[in-house]
């Protein structure tokens, strides 16, 4: 018997080549993909409601007589149709109508309708409602079970899916969808077998709790999210195993380099960091490649850790690359190593992409002789045209700005295609252990948890734009005491001529209200060295206040810098924000965040915002951002395609995570063989993933 995996949706009675199609554009492509569509509610169609029960919102099955049926004339012309029981009456609605329909509504038939209560100009309407007319209904027989809702693309509507989803039912056996999970961790876990669970979730029976259903937490529910997250977990791992399979240069001891590198700082690394730094060196002595990615806070130094390593390359004379997401990030780091390295003698090469000419030779031919052994960069790096002479240690700052292709490419770039870099990933937005579970599966974290000495809390204040002229105020007295503040505009709009004309506009309105305030701004637009020069002069104290587009949200240290104020700060996600704000408090100064919001916030707006007042903590708010925004933006897996589940939801499967873990462990250490049965159930397009 075929499995249903390897039988086409074209097999199935109405299914052509157009529907196939759009069947495709929802990933439907065999059987088994329209078992795993699983509808996204139900609507319980097994009880007559009288008329006159009706309340607004209501999906109900009613069933009357009809008396009166017009076209009524309107802003749009509407076919309206009367139906009444012992209890009451309703108006049918329907705006595109034919002839020939309006003629079956003959007054005294009987009609049977499906739909929801809505408030209408002639009382309770139910717009298009699903009917079926008679000259005499048997009576309404209980239906068995609730009636599927599945997510639609254009072009097929609820009656088709459903129809294309019960011949695939009828076709299910458990010999066509084998079950992948070993019986003893289904025992263990308590799950339901898979045939059972994917049978309730398509037709659930009348009784079914339709509460438990909505929240997704249904046994049944939680069977198949439990499979496939357990899918992602394995592929993770497997990963993990690969890249502990292939070799790697040894790094065993610190060296001098390193010795001069912490002899030059003007204090002493934290404890968090040297401890991260201790885990870094255990793996660089292994010979397999590192794959660690370092977690701490806005400020916490994660920039020195990664130079502290570095510097251990370095001692050897291997070559090792930063790259950042983007080119201001890279600029900052390319500032931070050049003044570390360039006095120990070690040249620091930039690539970017505005880089051209002659520029850009020089410092390719400087990375592929080796002259340079520590390369700063965009994802120029990656570009065909670059060579490396040894490199050794790829150190990814953001990751998650990243795609998979992108880290693939970098790594391919390694020492003659034998040795494979270490890398080293940096990431200032805290992972909540939630995606650290399963989206990191591949790597090792560790986490800067301490701030360095000197670091002083930053109290979030949110504040109506309507009190704008206190908070100008509160700038112009901040200013007067000798300190600096940070104005940032935020736009929604894509483009960065809008933001820049707006962060324009805001520097002239706050020029005209704060004559003795020296004011600076930066925006994307600026040339580097514009950019560079106010941010210099910022930084030398000579501009008090400086007007900035979110550019500033990475990279700028100015310690004398006290006041922040974010204007539509609800348009941005909590993580920015949080990075926006570890700007200030870097001195010995209080130091304040004001929110300059628009009114009227929305509930989600004033939940996010509140939020920010609460915590500095970044693990809180990560995990509030996961909550709110799900996982996909705060990986920018939009683009790596990492975290696109069927079923499963991050956030609202956490609980059983830790139990899919273990079963990771149990299926690798018993059950070797199901594995690649269920990634190619789960995962069929990431096997290239697998690789990376």
């Amino acid at each position: 018997m075929s499995s249903l995996e390897t039988i086409p949706v074209t097999e199935l009675k109405g299914v052509g080549s157009a529907v196939a199609e759009k069947l495709s554009k929802l990933h439907i492509h065999s059987l088994q993909d329209l078992i795993f569509h699983l509808p996204i509610r139900y609507q319980d169609r097994t009880k007559l409601v009288p008329i006159g029960r009706l309340h607004l919102g209501d999906e109900v099955v009613i069933e009357g007589e009809v008396t009166q049926c017009d076209v009524a004339m309107g802003k749009r012309r509407s076919l309206l149709c009367r139906v009444k029981d012992q209890t009451g009456s309703i108006m049918l609605r329907f705006f595109h109508f034919t002839a020939a329909q309006k003629k079956q509504f003959e007054s005294g038939k009987s009609i049977r309708c499906f739909g929801e209560v809505k408030r209408g100009s002639t009382g309770f309407e139910m717009f298009h409602p699903e009917y079926t007319l008679s000259n005499e209904f048997e009576p309404h027989t209980d239906k068995t079970q609730l009636t599927p809702i599945y997510p639609l693309t254009e072009g097929l509507t609820q009656l088709k899916i459903r129809a294309f989803c019960e011949q695939a039912l009828e076709r299910l056996t458990p010999y066509n969808l084998t079950e992948w999970l070993p019986e003893a961790i289904r025992v263990q876990f308590q799950l339901p077998p898979l045939i059972d669970s994917v049978r309730y979730l398509h037709q659930p029976p009348t009784d079914a709790d339709t509460a438990l259903l909505a929240s997704g937490k249904h046994p049944a529910q939680l069977r198949l999210s439990f499979e496939e997250l357990l899918a992602h977990q394995l592929s993770l791992v497997n990963k993990k195993q690969q890249a502990k399979l292939e070799r790697s240069s040894v790094i065993s001891e610190r060296g001098d380099v390193f010795d001069r590198l912490i002899a030059s700082l003007p204090f002493d690394p934290t404890n968090a960091q040297q401890r991260v730094f201790q885990e870094i060196m255990h793996d660089l002595a292994s010979g397999h490649p590192m794959l660690r990615l370092v977690q701490g806070d806005v400020g916490s130094g994660k920039t020195l850790v990664a130079a502290m390593a570095a510097s251990t390359f370095i001692q050897k004379g291997l070559q090792i690359a930063i790259m950042a997401p983007t080119e201001i990030l890279a600029e900052q780091h390319f500032i931070n190593f050049k003044q570390w390295f360039e006095p120990l003698g070690i040249s620091v090469a930039w690539l970017v992409g505005k880089l051209k000419g002659k520029a850009r030779a020089t410092q390719l031919e400087s990375i592929a002789n080796g002259d340079a052994l520590v390369v700063v960069g965009t994802h120029a790096l990656f570009q065909e045209s670059v060579h490396f002479h040894n490199l050794s240690l790829a150190i990814i700052d953001e990751q998650h700005r990243f795609g998979v292709h992108q880290r693939m490419a970098l790594r391919e770039k390694g020492m003659d295609g034998l040795l494979q870099p270490h890398q080293l990933i940096m990431t200032a937005t805290p992972i909540p252990r939630t995606l650290a579970m399963s989206a990191y599966a591949d790597l090792d974290c560790s986490i800067i948890d301490e701030l360095p000495p000197g670091r002083t809390p930053v109290t979030t204040i949110v504040v109506s734009d309507q009190r704008r002229n206190e908070v100008i105020d509160r700038v112009k007295a901040s200013c007067k005491e000798g300190k600096q503040a940070y104005w940032v505009c935020t736009l929604v709009e894509e483009s960065e001529a809008l933001q820049c004309q707006a962060a324009e506009d805001t520097a002239i309105m706050l020029s005209e209200q704060l004559e003795d305030v020296s004011i600076g701004l930066v925006h994307g637009r600026l040339k580097p060295q514009e950019k560079a020069d106010i941010m210099t002069k910022f930084k030398q104290g000579n501009i008090q206040l400086l007007v900035a587009t979110t550019v500033i949200e990475v990279g700028v240290d100015v310690p004398n810098a006290s006041l922040m104020v974010i204007e539509n700060p609800e348009r941005l996600g909590l993580a920015q924000l949080h990075q926006l704000r570890g700007r200030v408090g870097r001195g010995q100064a209080a130091s304040h965040c004001v929110l300059l919001y628009k009114t009227p916030l929305s509930q989600h707006g004033k939940e996010r915002l509140s939020i920010m007042r609460e915590t500095s903590d970044g693990f809180k708010i990560a995990e509030k951002d996961l909550e709110i925004r799900g996982p996909g933006e705060l990986l920018g897996s939009r683009q790596t395609g990492l975290m696109e589940f069927k079923v499963a939801d991050l956030q609202r499967d956490k609980a059983i995570l830790e139990q899919v873990q273990s079963a990771a462990l149990l299926m690798h250490q018993s059950h070797h063989d199901h594995i690649v049965h269920l990634l190619s159930r789960w995962l069929p397009v990431q096997q290239d993933y697998l690789r990376v």
